[in-house]
């Protein structure tokens, strides 16, 4: 059976030959994610006009910065001692310097209140506020570190009011629409209504994109039910979710929000330093193998690699270490879930049930159907049924957007005389392609009423019989 479970892999303009991307492809990775924090758009370009040259097969995301702090730039990096006062200003224009750490939100030392925790580059360096005037907190440091330039800062249980874009993230968002890419991972998600701001400016450009909710703080795991209501899927944005919440929740935060975006039909991608140790080492360690196969075992739709392809050593081996743990998860479990319906379309929502559970009684080979939007083939894919999904997508952009759902394989198929001779045609190159046995079963779930009316049959036969159809 083919792997299932889906790969993200980052891709760093200073690392994008077409090269070296089909190497990737070829081990493993579905989606290409772009790190905007540390791009421009001419790099940006650089990455996406490469990988279309390996495959029209492979998503590309785009991660926004969203509403994050940093520390600024300074001249050289301040090295702090446990007990030591260090003082934080908000000043995105000035450069740290001295005992003083200038952060990037001006309203930092207003929302910010006496006896809070400051958490600084994932919780490398922690503080404690202990005084604050209109202009500086006053900081009790509580370990030993360096803090460096722009490293990232989270206030545990603190809400601050930052605008959910900044003028960099509506650039890329447009940058984005402008050059058809798939999918816009929005970071730091709060509510639907960081959603809804991204979903302006796509409407505005008339661009089919759809955002992915980076989980990354409290706010996003409390408000999950609404933003689930606006977004196409989701990102468990482990590191700084892990700094905002107590670490020993984490493993069960995850569990719970891949649970409910399987119910709802919703992409979830388990990402943050899944093979870490591998940006070094050609070998990840115990932990990582395990937190990697938790991942598989709680279904997620996919997983992300990030400094691992972007800027480690060994990129391939990442990939084809993270596509082996994955299949060996999915060879040695079933990973059926009983799922409630959700689907408006109740007849199309039946028969992808049905369609799984015959496939599961019967020991079929595949599942092979057609759509113009997707909603059908998701439908089959969150009852993480054993047989591979081969889907057959009469819009390329509904192929590309199925690179993150999981057990699906998807092929654009032309609608040239109608979609059931355009699926027939198609189902021939695909038991060709795929080389089954003359008495494997095979499932095909289609409609008799033109793609607009969605399914209405479900057909089982061998691959012969199929076969014969062709002649």
């Amino acid at each position: 059976m083919p792997r299932k479970t889906k790969i993200v892999a980052t891709i760093s303009s200073l690392n994008c030959s077409s090269k070296f991307i089909e190497r990737l492809y070829n081990a493993g990775i579905n989606v290409v994610r772009l790190n905007t924090a540390h791009m421009t758009h001419d790099d940006a370009l650089k990455v996406i006009e490469n990988t279309r040259q390996v495959s029209d097969k492979i998503g590309i995301l785009l991660d926004t910065k969203g509403p994050e702090i940093r520390t600024c730039d300074n001249n050289k990096p301040l090295s702090v001692k446990y007990g030591e006062t260090i003082r934080i200003k908000g000043a995105p224009e000035e450069k740290s310097k001295g005992k003083v750490i200038c952060v990037s939100y001006k309203d930092f030392v207003k929302d910010v209140p006496v006896g809070s925790s400051i958490m600084i580059d994932d919780g490398t360096i922690a503080l404690a506020v202990m005084d604050k005037d209109d202009k500086y907190l006053s900081c009790y440091v509580e370990n030993d570190g360096v803090i460096n330039a722009r490293k990232s800062i989270n206030i545990p249980s603190v809400h601050v009011k930052l605008p959910a874009l900044s003028k960099k993230d509506i650039g890329f968002i447009e940058f984005a629409a402008d050059n058809d890419l798939d999918f816009i991972a929005h970071s730091f998600v709060r509510n639907k209504n960081d959603v809804i701001a991204v979903q302006k400016i796509l409407n505005k450009k008339k661009s089919p994109i759809k955002i992915i909710a980076k989980i990354e703080n409290s706010q996003g795991v409390e408000n999950l039910s609404e933003i689930l209501d606006h977004a196409y899927g989701v990102m468990i944005a482990r590191g700084d979710l892990a700094v905002e919440i107590p670490t020993e929740q984490i493993p069960l935060i995850q569990k719970q929000i891949v649970r409910i975006c399987i119910e709802k039909r919703k992409p979830v991608i388990v990402a943050t330093q899944m093979l870490h140790s591998m940006i070094q080492s050609p070998r990840p360690t115990r932990a990582e193998v395990s937190d990697v196969a938790n991942a598989c075992l709680d279904h997620a739709d996919a997983l992300m690699l990030s400094g691992e392809t972007a800027s480690g050593k060994y990129p391939e081996m990442a990939v084809r270490t993270m596509a082996r743990i994955a299949q060996e998860v999915e060879d040695k479990t079933s990973s059926y879930m009983n799922v409630p319906y959700t689907l408006e379309n109740k007849i199309t929502a039946y028969l992808a049930k049905a369609a799984v559970k015959a496939s599961l009684r019967l020991n079929t080979k595949a599942i092979v159907a057609d759509s113009l939007t997707g909603e059908s083939i998701r439908a089959l894919a969150a009852y993480r049924g054993d047989n591979p999904i081969y889907g057959q997508i009469y819009d390329e952009r509904v192929m590309r957007r199925l690179s993150l759902s999981f057990g699906v394989f998807a092929d654009y198929i032309p609608m040239n005389i109608t979609s059931q001779d355009s699926l027939n045609k198609s189902i021939c190159l695909l038991l060709n392609d795929k080389q089954f046995k003359e008495d494997d079963l095979i499932i095909v779930l289609a409609g008799s009423f033109g793609i607009k009316q969605g399914t209405s049959y479900i057909e089982i036969s061998t691959a012969d019989n199929f076969k014969k159809k062709c002649i």
